[in-house]
């Protein structure tokens, strides 16, 4: 066995996994020679993946998806200046936001890559049956899911598969676009290998062969190419593990932290600010004194807040039932020309949120109705719109929309889908990139007054990578 000293930046998450979420302790300086001796000790590298993703899910996702879609935009009183850069196109490589996306995803992938190789290399005797093969599948799940988000955001990135020292990796330069793909598919189907084989291990919480599938007909629908991504999401579809929940409500119950509909979500928990899900605290209306009207004893900086588009209020049709779940409405005194109405994102305000200024709601990564939208969108490109159209149906029926569909054209169609999964998926980071990936950004965001221009569909490199490692920036920035 080899000796090596393991450092690891954030702190690990602990073995245990309860119903709510993967419950964290702080652990450093760990050493193979005296601490890899148990399965529960292994399990900690591999929890270690997950760290990373709880800090992204937080505020730094929101800023660089749904603050520069249409979905959302900055209050008149907001001095936060990253969320007013998103907003308004004028991020520089000087953002914080974008290095702390950056720096976050490399760190969970550094620690995909250190339990990849001890998985792989360390001899151990495992006293639970496919808890390795488990083990295995979640860090290339987790690998995958990081690439996915950084070639979105950035284009091609730095690829890196093993570890690496500080040293070595200053040398690593910006790999293809189509590099990071292939490594992504990859990962992703190593993934579904050893998920397929995991028996009676699976917990709440974890990667699971439904959600590798499903990220993986997510990224070959990105690439268009419909044939592949229709045959895992068909895959997702045919196990008969997924499927609606009966009312949308209950998608963002806290106490539904299951796998039926959200194949994998972001664990948080109410139990402290540190381990929960702050989107409330920070798209709930301020005022000038920098309290919170109508959430007591919650208090922000001035103007810290974000709030839903008017556009995306009238994607709503008559009689949604996602609407009254997705947009809460606040209704105070006329403060400093804001006006006495405000809409605030309510997906995530869970029971205790109005005290303590958070909640305890996952945040969904990939969901049933994620599947049913984009297999009715492989379908439809591919010229079979008949055949997609109960799938859209479905995720109708079930948000109170009963209208029948059937006649409609793969252009109508097309424009629905679009629709669908704006309201459907509002608040949940899948805007951006939606718009993204069918080449609708310049277009829509224009005709909402954005000064979004073409350099701006991908995010600048950081400043700090650019002087580090000597990394390519973007064109124009």
């Amino acid at each position: 066995m080899r000796i090596r000293p393991i450092i690891f930046a954030l702190a690990l998450l602990s073995v245990s996994c309860s119903n709510e979420f993967l419950d964290l302790y702080p652990e450093t300086g760990l050493n193979e020679s005296n601490f890899y001796q148990s399965d529960e000790e292994f399990i900690l590298l591999v929890n270690a993946g997950y760290i990373p993703l709880r800090n992204l899910g937080k505020t730094v996702n929101w800023d660089i998806n749904e603050v520069k879609s249409d979905n959302m935009t900055t209050q008149a009183l907001n001095t936060n200046i990253e969320q007013s850069r998103s907003d308004g196109f004028t991020l520089s490589p000087a953002s914080i936001t974008h290095e702390s996306f950056w720096s976050n995803s490399y760190t969970g992938i550094y620690n995909c890559n250190t339990a990849i190789r001890a998985l792989e290399t360390l001899e151990h005797v495992w006293s639970t049956p496919n808890l390795e093969n488990r083990s295995l599948g979640e860090v290339y799940f987790l690998r995958a899911l990081y690439y996915f988000d950084l070639v979105r955001q950035f284009g091609g990135v730095p690829l890196v598969t093993k570890e690496v020292t500080g040293q070595e990796a200053v040398g690593i330069k910006r790999s293809p676009v189509e590099a990071v793909y292939a490594q992504i598919v990859s990962d992703l189907e190593t993934a579904i290998g050893y998920l397929g084989n995991i028996g009676d291990t699976e917990e709440l919480g974890r990667a699971n062969i439904g959600a590798a599938q499903a990220l993986l007909g997510k990224v070959y629908l990105t690439s268009k190419n419909y044939a592949a991504a229709e045959q895992h999401l068909h895959a997702v579809i045919q196990s008969g593990r997924h499927g609606l929940l009966p009312d949308y409500v209950d998608v963002f119950d806290p106490m539904n932290k299951d796998y039926y509909e959200t194949l994998f979500s972001i664990q948080y928990s109410e139990s402290a600010s540190a381990l929960a899900n702050t989107f409330i605290f920070f798209n709930a209306p301020a005022t000038s004194a920098g309290e919170v009207t109508g959430r007591p004893n919650v208090a922000l900086p001035v103007g810290s807040s974000i709030r839903p588009t008017a556009e995306l209020l009238e994607a709503f049709e008559d009689g949604d039932k996602r609407y009254e779940v997705s947009i809460g409405k606040w209704v105070g005194p006329d403060l400093n020309g804001i006006d006495d109405e405000f809409f605030y994102c309510a997906k995530y305000k869970g029971p205790q949120s109005a005290t303590l200024g958070w909640s305890g709601d996952n945040f969904p990564i990939l969901r049933y109705s994620d599947v049913l939208l984009m297999y009715a969108e492989v379908l439809n490109e591919q010229g079979r719109t008949d055949e997609a159209i109960p799938f859209v149906e479905q995720v109708r029926f079930r948000a109170g929309l009963m209208d029948d569909l059937s006649g409609l054209t793969k252009a109508q169609l097309t424009s629905l889908i679009e629709q669908e999964r704006q309201v459907e998926f509002c608040f949940e980071n899948q805007r951006w990139y939606d718009l993204l990936r069918t080449d609708r950004a310049l277009e829509v965001l224009r005709a909402q007054g954005k000064n979004i221009q073409p350099f701006h569909l991908l995010a600048p490199i950081p400043a700090e990578q650019i002087l580090i490692n000597q990394l390519e920036q973007n064109p124009d920035y």
